[in-house]
């Protein structure tokens, strides 16, 4: 059987994470996405385990269900270096029993959702191989908390601890985490890290796994790579719409060449804002092999549902409009996810056309795209000539995408203003 999931959300106990953040609202917006598997965050908060035990029944070890909606034991520390790593957990007892390792180094664990702990990176893979818990470096290319703002390597960071995959985060896909050879026997997560439980956010990216009941020993088994059990797919953002894809200012969201910010001081000229190095740039230059493993699954470019209507229509992501027209697309094909990945586009069309032919742009790489940076997510734009096309002819539709990326300048070619 196949499920789609994602591993790493967070409750209503970490910081800027929406109230709404509960277990009930958790499973009934991640059966209106398609998931049928949803990492529970922050179990390391002993509130919100009450809160899963309390609205969840167990079902197997380290596996809770609440109205068909199975939940792993999930958790995301921060290190001492403020680089995050996600945990899944085989059983709630490995969870206690973490907690309370982690107490003397972790000042809050028991009221924040992710927790921030005095222990390095290997100290803390080190904990959980004795433990028996999954590890991996969380979104591990984002600038501000993850592996590669602070380490060059995998071993630099883990020594020869082993860890058992990798969390590509929403400026990152396959093919560029793949460019780094120490990355090619790892599992690749594409998770959503949803501070939200709107679909918009919960689910904006996913993992396909093949497994043969929906339980954590199966997806162990997954991430693992044993016993056929695999991933078959990985969904999410196309990098360029990622917060951090490109190189910019944190403040003013002007884009730089990885040449001009260094020559700046990674300062921004206009602003006088810091410039944030982009996913783009960090791994280009870390690259160091042009392989690709051959076991790789698919990594497939998606947009939600709702900001794919909203582009469509003009309208704000969170408006009744959009809304209205989302549930259009769920009363007639079940779930968001196979609106977005499954459905014919003439099936599609018979909702709403325009939106159809959005969701076929995207699904072909055929939308315009703004890229994102500096803190800033990028933008999509349906081309002209797909939204005028009749359903039937899109694949012989034309359409030459302009390539957006930050022009070559000289320094003092740049607003006049020398580094």
């Amino acid at each position: 059987m196949q499920v789609d999931a994602d591993l790493h959300v967070h409750s209503r106990y970490s910081k800027a994470v929406s109230g709404a953040m509960t277990i009930p609202s958790l499973a009934e917006n991640a059966r209106f996405k398609g998931l049928g598997l949803v990492g529970t965050g922050d179990i390391l908060n002993p509130k919100w385990e009450e809160e899963l035990l309390k609205y969840t029944e167990k079902v197997d070890e380290g596996t809770y269900e609440r109205d068909g909606i199975r939940f792993l034991l999930t958790a995301e520390v921060e290190d001492s270096r403020r680089v995050h790593h996600l945990l899944i957990f085989p059983s709630m007892e490995a969870v206690r029993e973490m907690r309370e390792r982690l107490g003397p180094y972790s000042s809050d664990i028991e009221t924040e959702g992710r927790p921030h702990v005095s222990l390095s990176a290997v100290e803390i893979a080190e904990l959980a191989s004795e433990l028996d818990v999954l590890i991996g470096p969380a979104h591990a290319f984002t600038p501000w908390t993850s592996l590669y703002k602070e380490y060059d390597s995998l071993m630099e960071a883990y020594g020869d601890t082993k860890i058992h995959f990798l969390e590509l985060g929403l400026s990152a896909d396959s093919g560029m985490a793949d460019m780094i050879k120490a990355h090619h026997e790892l599992t690749y997560l594409s998770n959503s890290d949803a501070h939200s439980p709107m679909p918009h956010r919960l689910g904006r990216e996913f993992n396909r796994f093949e497994v043969e009941e929906i339980t954590f020993e199966e997806i162990r088994k997954a991430i693992l790579k044993r016993g056929g059990r695999k991933i078959v797919l990985n969904a999410g953002l196309d990098p360029r719409l990622g917060k951090y894809h490109l190189t910019a200012c944190s403040r003013c969201y002007t884009k730089y060449s990885l040449e001009e910010a260094k020559a700046f001081h990674w300062k921004c000229p206009r602003c006088g804002g810091g410039i944030k190095k982009g996913v783009h740039d960090r791994i280009l230059e870390l690259a160091d092999t042009e392989e690709r493993p051959k076991d790789r699954p698919p990594y497939i470019h998606l947009a939600p549902l709702a900001e794919i209507i909203a582009m469509v229509t003009g309208k704000g992501v969170e408006t009744g409009a959009v809304r209205a027209i989302w549930e259009r697309f769920l009363r007639e094909f079940g779930s968001e996810i196979r609106v977005l990945v499954d459905v014919p586009v003439e099936a599609l069309a018979q909702v709403h056309e325009e939106v159809a032919k959005a969701v076929w742009a995207h699904r072909e790489g055929r939308l315009v795209v703004i890229p994102g940076g500096g803190g800033k997510y990028g933008e999509i734009k349906l081309p002209e000539e797909i939204r005028k096309a009749p359903i039937d002819e899109l694949d012989s539709v034309e359409v030459e995408l302009p390539v957006e990326k930050p022009r070559q300048r000289s320094i003092t070619e740049f607003l006049g203003v020398k580094p």
